[in-house]
């Protein structure tokens, strides 16, 4: 049975019976909540046949809702004439007469559409939140497999699980459906399913990647139309401005709303691009060099230093001829443009008026093609006031080539057959290789990481790792050289670096976790072989290589952004780090390990690895993960009791302080070892 939420349970005792407000044939539609209230209230007094009614007429109205805010706010757009740009002369009373007569006219037409005032079908967010979850279907279903109306419930079950496949009482319910005689394969379909995650044949993927993409737009379009309504802040100060940059960040944020499967909490990476590209693709494969061409150019406006859409670009021209001429679409060009200006607005504010922005798309690409758009102000809009030459608004700019001393790009993704995958050499040296390989030899646990299990992955191979968190603890009792357990986390430290530098500038990478682990082959357990030494699998979802899917979801680590994997020697055989294709069977690439050979790749279903089997000898690395949520950190704290004269003890009958011993680790450098040591195995 559906749970019932805390606001919805508090709507139920504090309100009569809402519809009776609205009595048939007025022409009003019923707001949504109440609706939902006296369905929920016929669900629980097992009124079937009104609970029905009630849950179907509250998601009604609730798409009527959205229907009539997203019309009426493109009517009201085109008549305030919001489509140009305001007059010059004058133009902040120009910019506030438009922004009262859209308010006129969307209350006019919100008021004509629904019958009633706008504000009686303003919603709290809890109730917003339940119909965005699709909580309702959980409901609805019930209540019509009550009424034996079997198609219906699978049908509202199956939507309701399409946007909560982790909940496992409908998990349950779904596989009871499944084996039930009479329930119609065609019932299990999604009722608010859209146009653009509707998969298709190959042959008709050119029609259906344009259906798709104008299916994308115009979603975007609605998502951008609801991001403005009433104030939730009733503060004054600076409250229209604010709430203007809070709605320009919603529609900079409708892409990944979009991009995201219901059900999913992470989005498609580069969705409108990937559409021009797989049409540029379909194009050319049936031989329309034209469109193909239009395609290649749109997906430039996104990534105008794509070397391979590049290349392209200059295949189309040659066959299409010297004087055809290529132009890019001109909706993408409006929605590149409209976004770049937004940025800017939004930069703007963030740089003078303090706030944050997070860039739901990389504005180091975005804005490449940027640079000659000027900046916003009140003197570029009326030339007669006098202002000091407004600078573009721009963020950071892009980072310049990868730089490290000693260190090289050994291969990159091109390289290795894949995206967001790149190796590096000579980021350890031979002597501290030797130095942490003797580190794990002396503090190794068997299984440590894995609940102590001998052979988390294979019978055949016996795994040992070592977690920071012990190496420290072992270094404070003076069980291993506290040099050699520093220079673990001065490894560990100047690898999350270089991944930060090659894969996110301007972003900080946390660690997620970190793990010197060895897998020593089983004397005599060799013969006839045939599993891998680690599965193939994907660090940030769960691999699926039937229905070539990586589902983002629990029990996988969602938060993990980046991976690394630093060798520490050669001298085993096997062993070598592989990747796939998402059918975990296709190889693209493969990676033999070495001392000081550092492996970094995305996270997600983009890089799914494995490792062949250690037929012999010991392989050992230092795997890592990074984050950039600074909330999912690795956190190190060592309980440390400290006298007056900041001398550290270890006596269990004095309470201690949480030092972060890691950071301490890392703030000495080599030469000051030494003091390390002594500061933190003192007493022990």
């Amino acid at each position: 049975m559906a749970s019932l939420p805390l606001p919805l349970l508090l709507l139920l005792v504090l309100s009569a019976p809402g519809t009776s407000l609205f009595p048939p044939g007025s022409g009003r539609l019923v707001p949504y909540d109440l609706l939902y209230a006296d369905g929920v209230r016929a669900y629980f007094a097992r009124d079937w046949p009104r609970a029905a009614e009630l849950l179907q007429r509250a998601l009604h109205s609730y798409s009527q809702l959205l229907a009539a805010r997203r019309g009426c706010q493109g009517r009201c757009r085109e008549e305030a004439g919001f489509a140009g740009p305001p007059a010059a002369p004058c133009w902040e009373t120009r910019f506030f007469d438009r922004v009262l007569q859209r308010a006129e006219c969307l209350g006019e037409c919100l008021g004509r559409r629904l019958g009633s005032e706008p504000s009686l079908h303003r919603a709290s967010r809890e109730i917003q939140e339940d119909f965005e979850q699709r909580e309702p279907y959980n409901y609805l279903q019930v209540a019509l497999f009550q009424l034996k109306k079997l198609d219906e419930a699978v049908s509202a079950a199956h939507t309701f699980f399409v946007a909560n496949p982790q909940h496992l009482q409908m998990r349950e319910d779904m596989e009871k459906y499944q084996r039930m005689a009479g329930v119609k394969l065609e019932s299990f379909r999604d009722l608010q399913a859209t146009l653009y995650w509707v998969r298709s044949p190959w042959r008709s993927a050119a029609v259906k990647l344009e259906e798709s993409l104008e299916e994308v737009l115009l979603a975007l379009e609605d998502c951008r139309a609801l991001c403005e309504g009433p104030q939730e802040d009733d503060t004054e100060e600076e409250m229209q401005l604010a709430h203007y940059i809070q709605v320009l960040k919603c529609r900079q944020h409708c892409v990944l709303e979009v991009a995201t499967k219901p059900g999913r909490v992470s989005a498609t990476d580069d969705f409108i691009p990937s559409h021009l590209d797989l049409l540029q693709f379909a194009y050319d494969q049936v031989g329309n060099h034209a469109l193909a061409a239009e395609c290649a150019a749109s997906y430039l406006l996104f990534y105008p230093s794509d070397e391979l859409m590049l290349e392209k670009m200059k295949r189309y021209q040659a066959d299409l001829g010297e004087g055809a001429s290529v132009a890019s679409r001109e909706n993408i060009q409006r929605y590149v443009q409209r976004s770049l200006m937004e940025k800017k607005l939004i930069y703007y504010a963030v740089e003078h008026l303090g706030g944050t922005f997070d860039d739901p798309v990389s504005s180091c690409i975005f804005f490449q093609r940027s640079r000659d758009l000027t900046g916003f102000s009140a003197a570029s809009a009326d030339p007669g006031r006098t202002h000091k030459k407004a600078e573009p608004i721009l963020p950071p700019p892009c980072p310049g080539p990868f730089t490290f001393e000693g260190i090289t790009i050994a291969m990159d993704s091109l390289q290795l057959n894949g995206s967001q995958r790149v190796v590096f050499d000579r980021v350890l040296t031979d002597s501290e290789c030797k130095d942490i390989l003797r580190l794990a030899k002396a503090a190794g646990g068997t299984g440590d990481g894995y609940r102590g299990r001998q052979s988390p992955h294979t019978p055949h191979e016996r795994f040992e790792g070592l977690t920071v968190l012990k190496a420290l603890q072992l270094a404070q009792d003076g069980t291993v050289n506290w040099r050699d357990a520093t220079l673990l986390l001065h490894a560990s430290e100047k690898s999350r670096k270089i991944v930060e530098s090659y894969f996110t500038p301007g972003k900080r990478l946390h660690f997620s976790f970190t793990h010197l682990v060895c897998r020593t082959a089983v004397e005599g357990d060799q013969d006839g072989r045939m599993d891998l030494s680690h599965p193939v699998h994907a660090d940030n979802c769960l691999l699926d290589p039937e229905g070539k899917e990586c589902w983002r979801e629990p029990p996988a680590y969602m938060y993990r952004d980046y991976s690394g994997i630093l060798y520490l020697n050669d001298d085993f055989h096997g062993g070598d780090l592989f990747f796939t294709e998402l059918d975990a069977v296709t190889v693209t690439a493969q990676v033999r390990p070495k001392c000081g050979k550092l492996v970094a790749f995305s996270s997600g279903g983009e890089n799914p690895h494995g490792v062949w089997a250690v037929t012999r000898g010991r392989r050992c690395a230092i795997a890592l993960w990074y984050t950039l949520s600074p909330e999912h950190a690795e956190q190190v704290m060592l309980p440390l009791g400290a006298n007056q004269e900041g001398t550290a003890t270890t006596s269990p009958h004095r309470p201690g302080k949480d030092i972060p011993l890691l950071l301490l680790a890392l703030s000495l450098p080599p030469s000051l070892w030494h003091l390390g040591a002594s500061v933190c195995s003192s007493g022990s």
